[in-house]
């Protein structure tokens, strides 16, 4: 046996397992009868997972995760999407140099933009809070949509556009008919990846959030006392939902292919 053919899958395995450790350790103490802290195993409970908001801020904080993460998504997968189509579809002056300014947020430190922020935040005066933390998620989440949804609009067929034209289709019934349709697929990868950016962040967070508490916020707080066991329940429950949400979304892309490949062969 060559090296090759065992030491690839043996580093593959326990690269898997190390990834999964602290997935397990959440998952497993969330069923922990903890009393003050949740560090040591005192027995198991389902206590925890039917009194999810006995600790209030856990519930707060999670729920603050949800509004900052949608509405950043929502206002940056809006404003991406038409920079993206400007940036591909029109010359204008500085367009090379509004592309180059779009990739800096991805290769700046989040903790230079957190910094940057807090501090022009309290230069011009306004109090830090919900929509200082929804500002910042959504000027970072920005270049990361435009960068997805640039790479889905290179990837149209313009004859496809010049067909609905020359049928008689005025602009807006071929964008909304034609151009947004086979948009849709990367603009839904760019605000899930926008969405998953921003309820993950706690650097920039951290810089402009003031006294709010957005749930990685709440977890570095609360882990120098020992995270609640309510916190470990928000957070498996997390997982099992985006665990459910793609094993659905592939049972049905194979579903569609084999009913693709049925009408082909008839």
């Amino acid at each position: 046996m060559s090296l090759g053919t065992w030491l690839l899958p043996t580093y593959v395995t326990i690269a898997f397992l190390i990834l999964l450790i602290p997935i397990v350790y959440t998952f497993a103490f969330s069923f922990n009868d903890a009393n003050r802290s949740n560090i040591s195993w005192n027995g198991f409970t389902l206590e925890n997972w039917l009194t999810v908001c006995s600790q209030p801020e856990v519930c707060v904080a999670f729920g603050n995760s949800l509004l900052v993460g949608g509405i950043a998504t929502i206002i940056a997968t809006t404003l991406g999407t038409m920079i993206a189509l400007a940036l591909v579809r029109y010359r204008f002056r500085a367009r090379s140099a509004i592309s180059l300014l779009l990739f800096l947020p991805m290769a700046t430190p989040e903790v230079v933009i957190g910094a940057g922020l807090a501090s022009q935040f309290l230069t011009i005066g306004v109090a830090k809070g919900l929509g200082t933390i929804i500002i910042a998620h959504t000027m970072f989440c920005l270049s990361f949509v435009v960068v997805t949804v640039r790479a889905r609009v290179l990837s149209l067929d313009p004859s496809l556009e010049e067909a609905g034209r020359d049928l008689y289709g005025s602009p807006r019934a071929v964008f909304w008919r034609i151009t947004f349709p086979l948009l849709l697929p990367g603009i839904i990868a760019a605000a899930l990846l926008s969405f998953s950016l921003s309820f993950d962040d706690f650097i920039i967070t951290y810089f402009t959030s003031g006294t709010v508490q957005t749930f990685p916020v709440y977890i570095y707080v609360a882990a120098q006392r020992g995270i609640p066991p309510q916190a470990n329940v928000i957070a498996s429950a997390v997982f099992l939902i985006a665990i459910a949400a793609t094993l659905i979304f592939q049972v049905a892309s194979a579903r569609r292919a084999r009913r693709a490949t049925r009408l082909r062969r008839r």
